[in-house]
């Protein structure tokens, strides 16, 4: 079977994550540097067979779309028109981050392991995915 991927992008850092081929398991796979998320995936995508991929949809706790909506959007047009033929689906993002720290925390990872922005980018596409994966959206 293919795999689910999931895009925690931002402004400066995109964190992706990963099922199982089986589509049981959510693990993160890594954090890479935004503008080469597109080049990233190509090469991902070459390698490994991925049915769908989600991609965090910023919104404010009002429902309104956050301030970098419109950055999300424009990587989600590019990402479309370089992978036409990959379903994506839109998932809400609002707790992604808040709850990749808590799970930092409950891990029991130091303040210093915890300022690692570029993990907390990973835990939240994992949690986006297993979110995909339970039917939160």
């Amino acid at each position: 079977m293919p795999r689910l991927l999931a895009i925690d992008y931002g402004i400066k850092r995109t964190g992706i994550a990963i099922t199982d081929e089986m589509q049981l398991i959510a693990s993160g796979l890594t954090t890479i540097p935004s503008e080469t998320a597109i080049a990233f995936l190509a090469d991902y995508f070459s390698k490994e067979k991925v049915e769908k991929v989600i991609v965090g949809k910023p919104m404010q706790m009002n429902g309104q779309p956050s301030e970098s909506t419109e950055i999300i959007e424009k990587f989600v047009v590019l990402f479309q028109s370089r992978f036409p033929q990959m379903p994506v689906v839109r998932a809400d993002e609002r707790f992604t981050s808040k709850m990749a720290f808590q799970t930092m925390i409950d891990s029991g990872l130091s303040k210093k392991q915890r300022q690692n922005k570029a993990l907390v980018d990973e835990i939240a596409a994992t949690i986006l995915l297993q979110g995909y994966m339970a039917g939160n959206y």
